[in-house]
């Protein structure tokens, strides 16, 4: 009776062990298959993409009376995902922390006029750019003494860390005041804390629109256009094949210039 319940009981024993180890093969395989699914699979299985967005840089990507977030990069992003079958989910945060949130996986792309530039270009990757804008420098409306971008020199500019004019104000040698937006940028111009500062041409251009009370102008004006895009990690092909096929969709169904003429007047891919 003893030796068929230990026969038994070593029986059972061994089924169990079998058990568990075929449940961590299974677990192991699972975990693996997800490892190698690529993020376009993964985005497409969850249904739903993350985007990080400022929310305040007007009008690619701001907060409307309701509180609702819109603008231009935003818009062109929900059509972007809409004709892919998945639901966008903007993460918004201030500029300087945004490309940070992308390398920690916050969010599988940014959406926020990002410019296209060789350093960037080294440790990311861009969709193909749907914007192309002009760089401005804009000053207080009774500043007759900046009237070039190398008047700049030894003056104050308020700048966004990590954003390309924060650079380009930099090179020209100017002292840098870092700010949060363009907002507080423009408040600093008008104050007269800054002398200048450094932006792009569509956006200035929305803030007089908006804000045709503001005592400032345009200085100087970039000769050469500047390309903005998507922003991705390393490693999203599939995902950015996917998003430019809809870019290029939307261009030649005439949705995209709908949407740049809504917000713009005019094509501002061109």
């Amino acid at each position: 009776m003893k030796k068929t319940l230990l026969l038994f009981l070593s029986l059972f024993l061994v089924l169990a062990l079998a058990a568990c180890n075929t449940q961590n093969d299974d677990e192991k395989a699972a975990d693996k298959s997800d490892e190698t699914a690529s993020l376009y699979d993964q985005i497409k299985e969850k249904g739903e993409i993350s985007i990080g967005t400022e929310g305040t840089y007007a009008p690619f990507t701001f907060h409307d009376e309701d509180g609702k977030l819109t603008g231009f990069d935003v818009e062109v992003a929900e059509e972007v995902f809409k004709r892919l079958g998945i639901k966008p989910k903007f993460v918004e945060g201030k500029w300087d922390g945004l490309i940070a949130g992308l390398d920690a996986k916050r969010y599988d792309l940014v959406a926020n006029e990002v410019s296209i530039n060789p350093e960037r270009q080294e440790k990311y990757d861009f969709s193909e750019p749907y914007i192309v804008s002009k760089a401005v420098l804009i000053v207080a409306e009774g500043n007759d003494t900046l009237k070039s971008f190398d008047d700049l020199k030894g003056k104050k500019s308020a700048q966004s860390l990590n954003s390309n004019y924060y650079k380009m104000a930099e090179e020209l040698g100017a002292t840098i005041t870092p700010v949060e937006g363009f907002s507080q940028a423009i408040d600093l111009v008008t104050s007269g804390r800054v002398d200048a500062h450094i932006n792009d041409n569509l956006s200035y251009l929305d803030l007089k629109k908006q804000r045709p009370e503001l005592q400032t102008k345009i200085a100087a004006e970039e000769e050469n256009a500047t390309q903005n895009a998507f922003l991705f990690r390393k490693g999203s092909d599939e995902l950015i094949e996917a998003v430019n096929g809809a870019l290029a969709e939307m261009k030649e169904d005439g949705t995209y210039l709908e949407i740049s003429e809504k917000w713009f007047g005019t094509d501002v891919s061109k």
